[in-house]
């Protein structure tokens, strides 16, 4: 089990921090809800989860079959619902990779990134379009 210990810093702004490494992070509410914007809110943090999983998942496969993802790109937007309560309605990831489309091991490449942890833990009501971008030969 991995601990975060997060600390109310007050004005809707935390502090959290990943005990294992002792990296920290601020989170801030977003204007439109009341906060200042001055840092990621927690849904960004979702939106951050879901891409660097996908990501991370992608380089583990790639490691292991040594296939270079170096400078592989991920891109997620973030849209949130209103009503009936306040909550992400889609999340939608552009992944950029620098190979070509024609890579033996695109279709695995891909299978591995909609396999990450996160996005399999994300609620199905969340939309989470996916859009592989390969390099044109």
């Amino acid at each position: 089990m991995v601990k975060i210990e997060i600390e109310y810093n007050g004005q809707l702004q935390t502090e959290a921090l990943h005990v294992p490494s002792g990296d920290r992070i601020l989170t801030d509410a977003p204007v439109d809800n009341g906060g200042k914007g001055s840092a990621f809110s927690p849904t960004d943090l979702v939106a951050t989860a879901l891409g660097t999983c996908m990501v991370t998942i992608m380089g583990i496969f790639a490691k292991r079959h040594e296939v270079d993802l170096t400078g592989t790109k991920v891109s997620v937007g973030k849209e949130m619902l209103q009503e009936p309560v306040r909550r992400i309605k889609s999340l939608t990831v552009d992944i950029t990779v620098p190979l070509p489309a024609t890579h033996p091991k695109k279709s695995a490449l891909e299978k591995a990134a909609l396999t990450c942890p996160v996005h399999q833990s994300l609620h199905p009501d969340v939309e989470i379009p996916v859009n592989f971008h390969w390099k044109t030969e």
